[in-house]
């Protein structure tokens, strides 16, 4: 069974008043999900990146059935918007999980499988070609 992922610590949310909640504020956060092949190296260190920015939850997986944590139809219903490192994930994403996508946003942000995780290049990459598409707090 599907388990959300959970916050991690220090990461940091956006809370909003809502209409006629007094005081109660209502967590808001865009659902993201980065992919790879393995989800071992590149999507990993794009969670790590960016689960500290306010306003999304993040989560990572493998699209090869033998990643650390492979994709699941549960995980792409979670995400609100998906990442994959190159245009070859995206075409293996469309072909095998198309009833799971329902309009989704799929963003390829074209990074080569030639760093290794949290390699200082990759970060720069990634700080450079993501936020432009998350929310702006």
């Amino acid at each position: 069974m599907f388990e959300r992922p959970k916050l991690k610590c220090g990461e940091r949310t956006t809370f909003v008043n809502s209409p006629g909640a007094g005081d109660i504020a209502a967590k808001v956060a865009m659902r993201v999900l980065f992919l790879c092949s393995q989800n071992r190296l590149r999507s990993p260190t794009a969670e790590e990146v960016f689960s500290s920015y306010s306003g999304v939850e993040v989560a990572s997986a493998g699209l090869n059935h033998d990643a650390e944590t492979p994709l699941s139809p549960e995980l792409l219903q979670w995400a609100e918007v998906i990442f994959v490192m190159e245009q070859a994930h995206r075409n293996k994403l469309s072909k095998r999980f198309r009833a799971h996508l329902h309009g989704k946003r799929v963003i390829c942000l074209n990074i080569p499988d030639e760093f290794e995780f949290m390699d200082p290049e990759l970060v720069r990459l990634l700080e450079a070609k993501v936020p432009r598409f998350l929310p702006r707090t």
